[in-house]
C-alpha cells in the first residue's frame, strides 16, 4: 500500500507526463476538503472557498507541464491555494481577517459515542477555545502541523517562515494549550 506522499507523486507524474485526467481526479478527491480547511483560515464565506479551492487545483492542471520540477509536491499545492486565497482577498480589498471568528476543530473527524460527546464536552471546548486564541501565525502552523499532519519543513513552506520558527510557532501553542487546560 502505498503511502499519501507516494500516491501524489504518483498522480503528479502521471498528470504532467500523460495528461491523465483520472489522475487528477483522484490529486482532486484527496486535497479538496483538506485545502477548504485551510482557505477557511483566511476567508470565512464557504462558497467563496470552495470556489478558490476548485480555482487552486485547476491551476495545477493548467501547469502540469512544470509539476516534475516541483520538489514538495504537498507544500507547492497549499502555496497555491494560500496565494488564490490571498489574490481573492485583494480583489476584494480586504485588508484584516479577523481569526476571533475563525474556529478551529481538531475533533472534527473522530468517531465518538454519545456519551463519550457528553462527557468529554466541556473539555473540547474548552481546548478549542484555546487554540482559536492563539496568534495567527501561531494557530496555522498548529493547524497544518496537527491536524493535516504535515512537517514543519512544509509548513514553513507554506507559510514562508523559517522551520525554527515553525518549531517556536508548535511549542508556544503547545504550552498555551497546556496552561489553559490546566487552570482547571
Amino acid at each position: 500500500m502505498q503511502t499519501p506522499k507516494e500516491n501524489t507523486l504518483k498522480w503528479i507524474n502521471e498528470i504532467a507526463v500523460s495528461d491523465s485526467q483520472t489522475a487528477f481526479k483522484s490529486l482532486y478527491l484527496h486535497y479538496f476538503e483538506r485545502l477548504q480547511r485551510f482557505v477557511f483560515l483566511y476567508i470565512s464565506s464557504f462558497a467563496e472557498v470552495e470556489e478558490i479551492v476548485s480555482d487552486a487545483l485547476l491551476s495545477i492542471w493548467d501547469n502540469r507541464k512544470k509539476l516534475p520540477d516541483i520538489s514538495n509536491p504537498d507544500a507547492y499545492i497549499y502555496t497555491v491555494a494560500r496565494y488564490k486565497a490571498i489574490s481573492h482577498l485583494r480583489s476584494r480589498q480586504e485588508n484584516k481577517i479577523s481569526m476571533h471568528e475563525i474556529t478551529v476543530d481538531l475533533f472534527a473527524h473522530t468517531e465518538t459515542t454519545p456519551e463519550d460527546d457528553m462527557i468529554s464536552k466541556e473539555k473540547t471546548d474548552q481546548l478549542n477555545n484555546a487554540i482559536n486564541s492563539l496568534p495567527y501565525k501561531c494557530k496555522m502552523a498548529f493547524k497544518l502541523v496537527r491536524e493535516d499532519k504535515m512537517k514543519y519543513k512544509e509548513v514553513a513552506a507554506i507559510l514562508e517562515i523559517s522551520v525554527k520558527t515553525v518549531e517556536a510557532h508548535i511549542t508556544t501553542a503547545t504550552r498555551k494549550l497546556r496552561e489553559a487546560l490546566n487552570h482547571d
